[in-house]
Order: structure tokens, then sequence, then C-alpha cells
């Protein structure tokens, strides 16, 4: 079992960055697949950034390139650094951590079904 807990989220303008970080109760790198999913209200959960099980590949989804970044540390926390931040960020930001099985070492996972464990999210609200 794996409890994630985000952090880092918040009111901020147009152009602003934020830092979010997720916060995991095993060590992650090496075992889990790790995911960042957002959710606008009336909208589907995304995909917007993965790492594979190695930490050596990581994606980012086409609409965040050249403004977020994914990183994660030799332990147990992942983060997730946004910049230029524009209304349509505005959203509920969830960390994810896959059972090992899921997939190759060197493999990232985009769909919420691949994953086993969700934190609770965290409110980044992005104003015009």
């Amino acid at each position: 079992q794996v409890h994630l807990v985000e952090s880092g989220g918040g009111l901020v303008q147009a152009g602003d960055s934020l830092r979010l970080s997720c916060a995991a109760s095993v060590r992650t790198l090496g075992t889990y697949a790790m995911g960042w999913f957002r959710q606008a209200p009336g909208k589907e959960r995304e995909f917007v950034a993965a790492f594979s099980r190695s930490g050596d590949s990581s994606k980012l989804v086409d609409s965040v390139q050249g403004r977020f970044t994914i990183s994660r540390d030799n332990a147990n926390t992942m983060y997730l650094q946004m910049n230029s931040l524009k209304p349509e960020d505005t959203a509920i930001y969830y960390c994810a951590a896959a059972n090992p099985w899921r997939a190759g070492r060197g493999s990232f996972l985009q769909g919420r079904s691949d994953y086993d464990y969700w934190g609770q999210g965290t409110q980044v609200t992005v104003s015009s």
C-alpha cells in the first residue's frame, strides 16, 4: 500500500509559478511508476506528466510542454514545477503511483486506470 500526499497548490495570477510536491509513504524510485493528473470542473481527469519506474524517463502532455517540469528526488518525493501558468491550468492536481507489474522499468503510464494509488489532490487556481 502506498499513501500519497500532494501539496503546493494555491491561487495565483496568470504568468506566475507554482511547485507541487507529492510525498509517498514508501520509497518509489525504482519500484513504482509515478504520474501527475489534473481535473478541471466538469471535465474528466487528464494526464499531465509521468515518470517511469526507473526514474530515467519522463513525459509531459503537449499542452504543458515548455512550461511544466517533472522531477523526483532519490527517495519518495515527486515534483511538478509549473511556470507561465494559464487560467486553463486551473484544476485539482493529483499524483498517482502504479504497482511494479503495470509497466517495465523504462515505461511510463498515461491512463488513469494504469495507476493503483492516488493522493487526495491539491487545488491550483489561476486567475486572469
